[in-house]
């Protein structure tokens, strides 16, 4: 937490993560997690672009007694300052499976989440909690583009990214940006759980297209991306 505090940013390796989940719940689940992946939809507002990018999403809600609760499925939106390409339009996708979103794995990575980012902005009595499942894919000849709207925010408060899986790819580099667009920092999401905490408020994240070691064999990326706003003012942060 400190390295937000101070940077804005964290970049946290497999095993600490591991140790960082361990208090908030299991991952004997994980591989069942992991292989939903394997049953994305193609997000169709890229078609235009290609159709690299698969997903699903959910969403969920605390409350200051602690509980992480599914909300009813609805639409993402994000304002146009922050999604150039897709900001203003309610993108609608296909729901993360019940049996994902109820999975140990998951939850444990929820309550580690709203731990963690609440220990930021204490006052913050509820969060709405956005849940993305991402299967960025290169094709033989072509890049697979995780962030295609370039450097930027989300426009919430905070952001994990986690490594689900990395297959048959090279770069897939994250690079971190302050206000003024100075890259900040850069690192590479490369074992299942390394992970980048983001203060959305005050940088900028990117990541670099994937392309294939082997054009022969499938070659993507799987993260899970969680994102925090908060439901009510912000808080001074500690």
């Amino acid at each position: 937490m400190r390295a937000i505090v101070e940077n804005g940013f964290a970049f946290v390796h497999a095993g600490e993560m591991r140790r960082c989940l361990e208090p908030f719940g299991t991952l004997s689940d994980w591989p069942l997690f992991a292989s939903s992946w394997n049953d994305l939809a193609v997000d169709e507002y890229l078609a235009d672009r290609g159709r690299f990018r698969k997903r699903r999403y959910a969403v969920y809600e605390t409350s200051p007694d602690g509980s992480v609760v599914r909300q009813p499925h609805q639409a993402h939106h994000q304002h146009v300052e922050y999604n150039p390409l897709f900001g203003g339009v309610e993108r609608w996708f296909e729901p993360v499976t019940p049996a994902i979103g109820a999975s140990a794995s998951l939850l444990a990575i929820l309550q580690f989440c709203r731990a963690t980012f609440g220990a930021l902005a204490p006052a913050v009595r509820r969060w709405h909690v956005e849940v993305h499942q991402f299967r960025i894919e290169a094709q033989p000849g072509a890049a697979g583009h995780p962030t295609p709207e370039g450097v930027h925010r989300d426009g919430v408060d905070f952001v994990l990214v986690l490594l689900v899986s990395r297959t048959n790819i090279a770069s897939g580099t994250t690079t971190v940006h302050g206000p003024t667009g100075s890259e900040l920092g850069s690192f590479t999401l490369t074992e299942p759980l390394d992970s980048a905490l983001l203060d959305d408020t005050r940088v900028a994240h990117g990541v670099t297209p994937v392309t294939s070691l082997d054009p022969t064999q499938p070659a993507f990326r799987d993260v899970l991306v969680v994102t925090f706003r908060h439901q009510e003012a912000p808080s001074l942060r500690v």
